[in-house]
């Protein structure tokens, strides 16, 4: 169990990695991978995939395979480099949904006020409340975009510069893994 035999009858023992990755960066996964050693097996939905965007990827590697140690350090520099891109993804969206909710928020207060003042018999409260509120529910869309746009110039050369990093980390774990 865990291991193959080869024509000359050689014991090739064998390691094996699950991770789960989310479906953006499978192919990332799988190219890099190789380059630390590893043999992609295949690639399983996650439990939680459908909703969560996950996969499941398995790999095996050679148990005797030279620079382990450094490969290893290498994965892991790689691994947080992945994981440094995924959070600034995600930073353009997260910021520009804080800006555009609370706009909203705001809006829907003044709505509420208009919605009292009329109530109260207020009508001219009611409509001098109304004119931000409906502005309130209008400016978030703009707002999400022009935020998106402005994170997104901001954050695209960082997650440039990860990409670069992960190509001369795999140079390197391919030059050790195959250049030994």
């Amino acid at each position: 169990m865990g291991a193959t035999t080869r024509n000359d009858n050689s014991y090739i023992g064998y390691e094996y990695r699950d991770v789960s990755v989310e479906s953006s960066m499978e192919a990332l996964y799988v190219d890099s991978y190789e380059c630390f050693g590893w043999q992609f097996e295949g690639r399983q939905p996650s439990l939680l995939g459908i909703t969560s965007g996950t996969v499941n990827l398995k790999f095996k590697r050679d148990r005797k395979v030279l620079n382990k140690a450094e490969l290893t350090r290498l994965q892991r520099y790689f691994d947080s480099c992945v994981s440094e891109i995924t959070r600034m993804e995600q930073s353009k969206t997260s910021s520009a949904s804080v800006v555009a909710f609370t706009i909203g928020i705001i809006g829907t207060a003044f709505m509420a006020g208009a919605v009292f003042s009329y109530l109260a018999n207020m009508i001219v409260l009611c409509i001098v409340l109304a004119v931000p509120a409906f502005i309130g529910w209008t400016v978030p869309y703009f707002a999400y975009r022009s935020t998106f746009e402005k994170k997104k110039a901001k954050v695209t050369p960082l997650i440039e510069s990860k990409y670069d990093e992960i190509y001369e980390i795999c140079e390197k774990a391919n030059n050790l893994l195959y250049n030994s």
